[in-house]
């Protein structure tokens, strides 16, 4: 079997979701969209059933495979829906639906549901992607509250700036989303894990924690809040060859690396087809049996190569972590000039090992 194995640390995921619950002071979505980013949506959600309030989603499709999972937790659709036909479906399995657009406003006025809904009212507060503008947001609200098709509204918006705490640009946001929302009633949402970790004002009545609940810190190095974060993914392969090049001679595809010692290479199985990036070539940190080394050559589609010179023990069989304790996820990310997000959400072909 090949030896890729993704090691979801469930206990660490149940970690990560109390203490963001804790910086929050209140209740709190897990963000379990995209399959939990990349680690299993169903079995993350299961391990959070008896601590979460709730969770988040992109779409239909993945909110009906939590509830035909069991879940039986509140879940916020992020998306909407995208068609009317899809509110009967929203009803089915009790969802809440986000509305961002004049057009899902008018999907849920023309709708004619045994029960009202639960909207989450969204406002473009400035990240000018999706929302009801400012000086348009109170009319849709009283349009929802008048229509009887609505049992409750949660206010909500989205930064687009949080992760960079030194701007002043969240600070923009919230001013513009309290100008308006203060007068209207209902709880509200709009803190993500980057407001959760460092925007205090942005708590309330309802927080969504994404990134944060897999143990990764939306933040620029150097801020610490996000230190107590436990990675929940730790992603492992297996030297499975190794060889001896002298200097000069290259490795892997297009020369790339040229040694400039006599260097030990190992050969393990993983590549971009299993999700690691392609551009964190050279140079992106490894971890082979506990002791930090280093990748080197061009990643191909099922293996890649790393540096065993200064690792005399390592061998056929070693371990290497491409990320989990020893490297994290972000090094990796910031060598491929991408984000933890994206990584995460990539992996496939990986064994999932859940404890």
């Amino acid at each position: 079997m090949r030896p890729l194995i993704a090691s979801i640390r469930l206990e660490n995921l149940r970690h990560n979701y109390l203490l963001a619950k804790q910086m929050a002071g209140g209740p709190t979505l897990a963000v379990i969209k995209a399959n939990a980013y990349g680690h299993g949506a169903l079995r993350c959600a299961q391990a959070l059933a008896d601590v979460a309030d709730g969770f988040a989603v992109a779409c239909l499709e993945e909110a009906v495979q939590l509830r035909e999972g069991g879940v039986s937790l509140p879940i916020v659709l992020l998306e909407g829906v995208f068609e009317a036909a899809e509110l009967a479906a929203v009803e089915a399995h009790d969802l809440w639906c986000v509305v961002q657009s004049p057009q899902q406003l008018d999907m849920v006025l023309q709708a004619n549901p045994a029960k009202p809904y639960t909207v989450w009212l969204k406002m473009d507060s400035g990240m000018h992607r999706a929302g009801f503008f400012p000086q348009d947001y109170a009319a849709a609200h009283c349009k929802l509250m008048a229509s009887g098709k609505v049992s409750k509204i949660v206010k909500m918006s989205h930064f687009a700036r949080a992760d960079e705490p030194q701007l002043s640009a969240t600070h923009a946001q919230l001013e513009a989303f309290d100008s308006v929302c203060r007068y209207l009633p209902g709880e509200e949402s709009i803190a993500n894990s980057a407001g959760i970790l460092c925007h205090e004002r942005a708590h309330r009545q309802w927080n969504r924690a994404g990134i944060m609940l897999y143990g990764a810190s939306p933040l620029p190095a150097g801020f610490e809040q996000g230190a107590a974060l436990k990675p929940v993914m730790r992603l492992t392969s297996r030297v499975f060859g190794v060889r001896e090049l002298a200097a000069g001679e290259p490795v892997g595809y297009g020369a790339s690396f040229v040694a400039e010692r006599p260097t030990r290479v190992g050969l393990i199985a993983c590549g971009y087809a299993d999700g690691y990036p392609r551009l964190a070539s050279t140079g992106s940190p490894v971890a082979i049996d506990g002791v930090r080394s280093r990748v080197i050559g061009r990643v191909s589609m099922d293996m890649m190569t790393v540096d065993l010179t200064d690792l005399p023990q390592a061998g056929i069989g070693s371990e290497v972590e491409l990320w989990g304790d020893t490297v994290h996820i972000n090094e990796v990310a910031a060598q491929a000039g991408t984000i933890s997000y994206e990584v995460l959400c990539n992996v496939k072909r990986a064994h999932f090992q859940y404890h």
